[in-house]
């Protein structure tokens, strides 16, 4: 399967439509393809931002009354008669052609603005929607790609507690070279790291153990605004700046624990490297 045949395909792949032989190879086919993958986790985290995100507002009141109202101005759908075409539409004797075309156009006119304004509600909801608290789309995405990559058995591609195998890997496949350290000894042992994708970008994310915890952590260039500190769907997420990277860290570990952590991994990556 390439790339176009896969990409038509991705939502409905998304949305578990696809299945036997056909599910297996483009499952095969976003394993190894970075711009499908990436398209699947764009899909799969606009679909649990919806879920999750997207508040619930009740209609104002009146709303009703006015869309009734307005739906009411517009003119009845006439029934189809018997009559012949010549008389329907009046080409001679007491019609007109324009007469005929003022009155199918008025009825046309008269839906079309029901129309026109139902598709405009349409329109601002959904940018209001899209566009809802656009600071917290980042923590939405983290938290998505977190559970993703959980689901898929791969939270780790380079699996090394050792910052000088994790980081070469992760940096000869970005643009830039993530800090990567250690805390072991502050009871945080670096596991490995993984290759994502956060706002339509590839992001370096680096995977730390805690107790029976995970912490999935998206390090990138200084570039976006988000809450210090938010829980989404029992998971906290922690963001922070510092050393010239975003640091977004996403873990069930407790929300004082995990601050704790993104704190020190900051503190470090701010000291030169040891070793």
């Amino acid at each position: 399967m390439n790339c176009d045949q896969a990409s038509a395909l991705v939502g409905a792949y998304a949305d578990g439509e696809i299945d036997g032989l056909e599910r297996q190879s483009l499952a095969k086919h976003i394993r190894g393809c970075a711009a499908c993958a990436a398209k699947h986790a764009d899909i799969l985290a606009l679909r649990e931002r919806l879920r999750a995100e997207v508040p619930y507002y009740a209609a104002p009141p009146g709303f009703r009354e006015r869309m009734q109202a307005l739906a009411a101005s517009a003119a009845p759908v006439r029934p189809v008669t018997t009559k012949s075409a010549r008389e329907r539409f009046a080409w001679w004797g007491g019609g007109t052609l324009a007469g005929s075309l003022r009155e199918h156009l008025g009825w046309l006119a008269s839906g079309a603005v029901a129309g026109c304004a139902v598709m405009a509600l349409a329109f601002v909801l959904g940018t209001n929607v899209i566009a809802w608290r656009e600071g917290q789309d980042l923590a939405t995405q983290a938290v998505a790609r977190h559970v993703r990559a959980t689901l898929d058995h791969r939270l780790i591609e380079v699996a090394s507690s050792d910052q000088h195998t994790v980081k070469p890997w992760l940096s000869a496949r970005l643009d830039y070279s993530p800090p990567v350290r250690d805390l072991a000894a502050d009871g945080f042992p670096l596991l490995g790291g993984r290759l994502d994708t956060i706002e339509g970008r590839p992001c370096a994310t680096l995977v730390y153990g805690y107790r029976k915890h995970t912490i999935d952590v998206f390090v990138r260039p200084e570039a976006s605004d988000a809450p210090p500190l938010r829980e989404l769907r029992g998971f906290n997420v922690v963001h922070a700046r510092g050393a010239g990277f975003d640091w977004t860290a996403v873990s069930d570990a407790g929300a004082d624990t995990l601050e704790a952590f993104v704190r020190q991994l900051v503190n470090e990556a701010s000291q030169p490297s040891k070793g």
